[in-house]
């Protein structure tokens, strides 16, 4: 080994005592009074070292030679670094040492424009910078895909989705509720089950419970119905009676349903309003057999009004009812329902609410109404709205109005007025309500709205049958996206003959098959076969017992022919004269009566030889 190198590829190397030479050294402008023969003795040692251990084992190196260093050079090149010279960059490295680096380096080479990408154009820049603007904006409305799924020929006015986002269901006013499956759907987007829950009432409402193993169901009728997952019914809330005044007596509503709704926070509690003037909340381990609490919601002049829309707030504590006359009330569960907590008597136009919603975090309150307006609330100051969007007309009692699941932007739908011939759905960013776009929908009205958090998807309800649904291919996850793109393949029929037939047309008969015949011919052949079309018996036309003969319709001459006579008598033979016939026998050779009264009969005493006279007309009296 030559003098002046520090060989590394010793591990029991005294560092120590290294240590103790570079601290005595002090700054590293001092480098070059190091004791360089130190250094070298050490260097020896470990040479001496190295050469006996590799006497004693055999062997005559330990694999690769370990990288050695000059020494001298490199104190010269850091003494210059510090005092004078700036230090080199990694690329001007000598050529030598960067040849001895690649011979020990592994793996691929690291490509040369790493660090340095391809410069982008204009067009690339402003492309990222409008994509990163739209999904990392509040505002961001995913509709660059969209997906129609057919529930039938009329207005879908229920929409509501499991919380999972696996399940969809709709209601239409043809009575039809319909469940959607995304896992199991194909592109044809067909949905798995439709009934009709309610008989002949229209669906109003649907909504799932927190869980979403149940689905409550708001018709026009008086009584609500919870379904499991797959349809079958649960529960079914009592009737009321009618003819009780006070509603508090009564076990139920009496008159058609409005809305309803889960409890947040409750599992099993769930709630229904009607135009009965009430509000009712429900046990559901309860059966329905009776309300859990009432609400009556009073008018102005003291009279009741319908509430028709009823939310909880997302806490379960607060239930908002915007009612029929326009006005919003704001019930505190915690407290009595006698009056309640918040109420405004003049929120909107005396015309019904159709909408009534509570942002997912936050104070504001959205409501929608048939005078065309949207207005947003702040539940702490409910005197005045915060802002007021007109001009939205709306046909249907059901219109929606919902928050996006940030709160910040509000959706809702507009009706077909006169002259239209496309509904949309409008984004209005909050508290401003600045609409931030406007989208086209389908050439009808536009009623339910659903915006589900975890999908980041829109689903729309549409006033000719139809149910829309808006979604992006960056941003929303599973639902429409797991059914769009899979391809719908037909049923392969197999071909293939079971048994292969031998055709011997000249065999002989014990050898003979029959041929196989079309499922006509084989359908025609078994129907005149009495076993395998189960033919029932045919009516006898002779012989006694048994069935009935053809002729032998009636009773009488079921039992004439069978019980009374042995001989078979004609049916259009005259009864009297049937039995004449057998008088000259019965008085030749009397069997059943005569002979037993021959000792005790008397004798006839009446004169049977003259004829009879007629009487005597009657005389006419005289006048």
């Amino acid at each position: 080994m030559s003098k002046n190198k520090i060989t590394f590829g010793k591990i029991s190397a005294n560092f120590g005592q290294n240590s103790k030479i570079i601290e005595a050294s002090g700054s590293i402008g001092q480098v070059s009074s190091f004791k360089v023969q130190e250094i070298q003795n050490l260097d020896d040692e470990a040479e001496r070292e190295k050469e006996k251990i590799q006497n004693l084992m055999g062997i005559t190196s330990f694999g690769k030679k370990a990288k050695s260093f000059d020494v001298q050079e490199m104190m010269e090149q850091v003494i210059k670094s510090v005092s004078k010279e700036p230090p080199k960059p990694p690329e001007e490295a000598p050529q030598d040492e960067e040849e001895s680096e690649d011979e020990d380096f592994i793996g691929p080479p690291i490509p040369a424009d790493l660090g340095n990408p391809a410069p982008k154009t204009e067009e690339d820049k402003d492309e990222e910078d409008s994509d990163n603007e739209d999904i990392d904006s509040k505002t961001f409305v995913p509709c660059s895909q969209e997906a129609t799924l057919v529930h039938g020929n009329k207005a879908v006015t229920a929409l509501n989705l499991d919380p999972s986002g696996a399940r969809l269901a709709s209601g239409s006013v043809d009575y039809d509720v319909s469940f959607w499956d995304f896992a199991g759907m194909d592109s044809n987007l067909r949905s798995f089950r439709t009934l009709q829950p309610a008989e002949n009432h229209p669906i109003r409402g649907l909504y799932y419970s927190g869980t979403g193993d149940l689905l409550l169901v708001i018709s026009g009728a008086s009584q609500a119905k919870v379904l499991d997952r797959d349809g079958f019914e649960k529960l079914e809330t009592v009737k009321g009676d009618m003819y009780i005044t006070d509603q508090a007596r009564t076990k139920g509503h009496t008159a058609g349903l409005f809305g309803g709704g889960w409890n947040p926070v409750t599992r099993e509690e769930f709630m229904t309003s009607s135009a009965d003037g009430t509000v009712r909340t429900w046990d559901f381990y309860n059966g329905g057999k009776n309300h859990k609490a009432i609400i009556k919601c009073r008018a102005q002049n003291g009279l009741k009004v319908t509430p028709t829309s009823v939310t909880y707030n997302r806490e379960g504590k607060v239930l908002g009812c915007g009612c029929a006359d326009g006005s919003i009330q704001l019930w505190d569960l915690r407290k009595s329902s006698i009056a309640p907590a918040t109420q405004l008597r003049k929120a909107h136009l005396p015309t019904e609410i159709s909408s009534i919603k509570f942002s997912y975090i936050g104070n504001y309150l959205l409501t929608r109404s048939l005078d065309s307006t949207m207005k947003l609330w702040d539940i702490r100051s409910m005197k005045k709205c915060i802002k007021e969007v007109g001009d939205l007309f709306t046909r249907y009692d059901t219109t929606d109005a919902i928050f996006s699941p940030n709160d910040e932007i509000a959706v809702t739908g507009h009706s077909l007025d006169k002259g239209q011939n496309m509904g949309s759905i409008s984004f209005y960013s909050i508290p401003d309500l600045n609409l931030i776009k406007n989208i086209p929908v389908t050439n009808s009205h536009t009623i339910k709205l659903a915006w589900h958090p975890k999908l980041n998807q829109i689903f729309v309800g549409t006033g000719n049958g139809l149910v829309k649904c808006f979604y992006d291919d960056k941003v929303s996850l599973r639902g429409a996206t797991l059914c769009a793109s899979k391809i719908h393949r037909k049923a392969q029929h197999s071909e293939i003959v079971s048994t292969q037939q031998v055709l011997t047309p000249h065999a002989l008969p014990l050898f003979r098959q029959e041929r196989r015949k079309t499922s006509r011919k084989q359908m025609e052949k078994d129907r005149l076969d009495p076993v395998k079309s189960r033919r029932p018996d045919l009516p006898i036309t002779s012989g006694q017992g048994g069935r009935v003969a053809s002729s032998g319709s009636t009773l009488s001459s079921f039992v004439i022919r069978n019980l009374g006579l042995s001989k078979r008598v004609n049916d259009d033979q005259d009864p009297r004269e049937a039995i004449l016939k057998y008088a000259k026998d019965a008085a030749e050779n009397p069997y059943w009566i005569t002979p037993a009264y021959a000792k005790t009969q008397p004798k006839n005493i009446l004169d049977d030889s003259g004829t009879s006279e007629e009487p005597p007309e009657k005389k006419n009296k005289p006048d």
